[in-house]
C-alpha cells in the first residue's frame, strides 16, 4: 500500500460509498446508481480498495512525470539562450532560431511557457482584446441600410464570375434590394440607391465599408478648392447620398456590418442552387432569377421591426433622382462650344439671343443609361442620348474630370499644386550674338543711352 496519497472530491465520494457497501449499509446496485457506474466496475473498485486501501481509487499516473514532458536540461538551455545569445528576441523568432540553429524542436507555445515561468516575457507587447458588445437592431425599418458587395462564383463556372450588390435593412434583416454586376463599381451602387428610393423611399443612413467607392483613400495632395472647403471632395456615390440627405456611415471592420455579411453566407448557399436549377449562364439570366427569388427570401428570413412605422422619407419635391444618381463632372466649354467626355463629343447649341458658352464652366452629368446632360447655372443647355450601354467608369481625378465645386464658383484648378522647388542655374555654353546682330548696331546703343538719360 502507498504511504501517502491525496484524493480529490470525486475519489473521496467513491471511498465513502464503498465504505457504506463494505459495512452492508448499502447494496451494490444502489451504490452503482449513486456513483453513476456499472455494478461490474464498482466491484472492481471494491476489490482494489480491499487490497490497497483508499489509495487504489487514485489514478495510477498521479505523481509521475509525463512521458512527453520536456527534459529539464532542455528547459535550462532554452532559458540560458533566451537570456544571453538571443536576448530581446520575441517568442516566435526565438522558436525559429532554436529549431534552425540548435535543433531544439519544441512548439512555440512551449517556448512561451518555459520563458514565462522563468520570468522572461516577450519584448513585443500585444494590445489586449477590446471589449465588444452586440449592437441592438434599430427599431424602425429604413433607419439604416447595410450595403456591401459579394464576389463569388455564383454561376459555378457556367458563366462569368459575378458580384452581388445588395442592401439589408438593419431593423428587419430584409434584403431590400440586390442586383448582379460584373464587378463592384460605383454604377452598381447608384443603380441600387435609385431602386431603393423609387420603391421604398429615402433611408436615414447608409452603412458600408471603406471602399474607395464611398471614401476617397488616394494619396493625392489637396487641391485649392479642397483646402478652402476644409474637406476632400466626395466620391460620386457619397455625393449622391449627401444630396439626398442620407447619412453615410463607414464601418471599421467586417464584423460591424455583420448582418449583411451573414446574408451573403445564406445566399451563397441557397441562391447558387436556384441559379443552378434555372441553368443561368449570363448576367441577365442571373438578375432574372434573383428578382424571382427575393420575395421568397424575404418571407423566410425577414422579421418584423420593433416599431411598425417605417422611417423611409419621401423624395423631396424638385429633386431629379436621375440627375442625382449619375456621374457629375465639371467641364470647360471649348471655343467651338463642344464638350468632350473621353471619346464622346457633345455639341452645345446656342443659348438665348444666340449667345455662346465658350469658356464657361458647366456641369456635365453622365446618366446611368449612358445619356449626357449639360447644366449651366442650374439650367439644362444640352443633352445627348445613350451611346454606350456598357458599364460606366468613374474618370480619374488627375485628368480634372471629378466634380470639384459648383460651376458658379471661381475657376479653381483641379490639378494638384506641386511644391515649389528652386530651379537650377542654366549650365552649358550659350551661343553669342553674331557681329551683325541688331543688338550690336551702334545706333541701337545710342538710342538706349538716350532713353536712359
Amino acid at each position: 500500500m502507498r504511504d501517502r496519497v491525496t484524493l480529490n472530491r470525486k475519489e473521496q465520494s467513491r471511498a465513502k460509498v464503498l465504505t457504506l457497501v463494505s459495512e452492508r449499509r448499502c447494496t451494490t446496485r444502489e451504490a452503482a446508481q449513486l456513483l453513476g457506474l456499472s455494478e461490474r466496475h464498482l466491484l472492481r473498485l471494491k476489490g482494489a480498495c480491499r487490497e490497497e486501501g483508499p489509495a487504489a481509487l487514485a489514478h495510477g499516473n498521479r505523481g509521475r512525470r509525463p512521458v512527453h514532458a520536456i527534459a529539464q536540461a532542455v528547459r535550462d538551455q532554452v532559458v540560458e539562450l533566451a537570456g544571453s545569445l538571443y536576448a530581446g528576441y520575441n517568442h516566435t523568432h526565438l522558436h525559429e532560431q532554436l529549431a534552425s540553429e540548435h535543433g531544439i524542436t519544441i512548439s512555440r507555445r512551449s517556448v512561451a511557457r518555459i520563458l514565462t515561468s522563468a520570468g522572461l516575457r516577450s519584448p513585443r507587447r500585444r494590445r489586449p482584446r477590446r471589449h465588444r458588445r452586440r449592437r441592438e437592431r434599430l427599431p424602425q425599418e429604413g433607419m439604416m441600410l447595410q450595403v456591401d458587395g459579394s464576389q463569388h462564383d455564383w454561376l459555378e463556372g457556367r458563366g462569368p464570375r459575378l458580384t452581388l450588390i445588395g442592401a439589408v435593412d438593419d431593423a428587419t434583416g430584409e434584403l431590400v434590394c440586390a442586383l448582379f454586376r460584373e464587378q463592384e463599381d460605383a454604377q452598381g451602387y447608384l443603380l441600387l440607391l435609385r431602386e431603393i428610393v423609387q420603391t421604398r423611399g429615402v433611408p436615414l443612413a447608409w452603412y458600408s465599408d471603406r471602399h474607395s467607392i464611398f471614401e476617397r483613400n488616394d494619396k493625392e495632395p489637396w487641391t485649392l478648392a479642397e483646402e478652402l472647403a476644409g474637406r476632400r471632395e466626395p466620391t460620386q456615390v457619397a455625393r449622391a447620398l449627401e444630396e439626398l440627405g442620407i447619412n453615410l456611415i463607414l464601418a471599421r471592420s467586417p464584423q460591424a456590418k455583420g448582418r449583411v455579411e451573414r446574408c451573403w453566407g445564406v445566399l451563397q448557399d441557397r441562391l447558387v442552387k436556384e441559379l443552378r436549377r434555372a441553368n443561368a449562364c449570363s448576367l441577365e439570366e442571373a438578375n432574372q432569377v434573383l428578382a424571382g427569388y427575393l420575395p421568397r427570401f424575404r418571407e423566410r428570413f425577414a422579421r418584423p421591426p420593433a416599431d411598425r412605422k417605417p422611417a423611409y422619407r419621401p423624395l423631396a419635391r424638385g429633386v431629379d433622382l436621375e440627375g442625382v444618381c449619375s456621374f457629375h463632372y465639371v467641364r470647360k466649354v471649348a471655343n467651338d462650344n463642344t464638350l468632350r467626355l473621353e471619346e464622346r463629343l457633345l455639341q452645345i447649341p446656342a443659348g438665348p439671343y444666340n449667345r455662346s458658352y465658350a469658356g464657361c464652366r458647366v456641369q456635365l452629368q453622365e446618366r446611368l443609361d449612358g445619356a449626357l446632360a449639360v447644366f449651366y447655372q442650374g439650367r439644362l443647355i444640352a443633352s445627348q442620348g445613350p451611346q454606350s450601354p456598357g458599364p460606366l467608369r468613374t474618370r480619374r481625378r488627375a485628368r480634372g474630370r471629378e466634380l470639384s465645386a459648383d460651376p458658379l464658383t471661381p475657376d479653381f484648378r483641379e490639378t494638384p499644386r506641386q511644391p515649389s522647388t528652386p530651379q537650377a542655374p542654366p549650365t552649358g555654353n550659350h551661343s553669342k550674338p553674331a557681329p551683325d546682330h541688331p543688338w550690336r548696331r551702334p545706333g541701337r546703343a545710342l538710342v538706349t543711352k538716350s532713353l536712359a538719360s
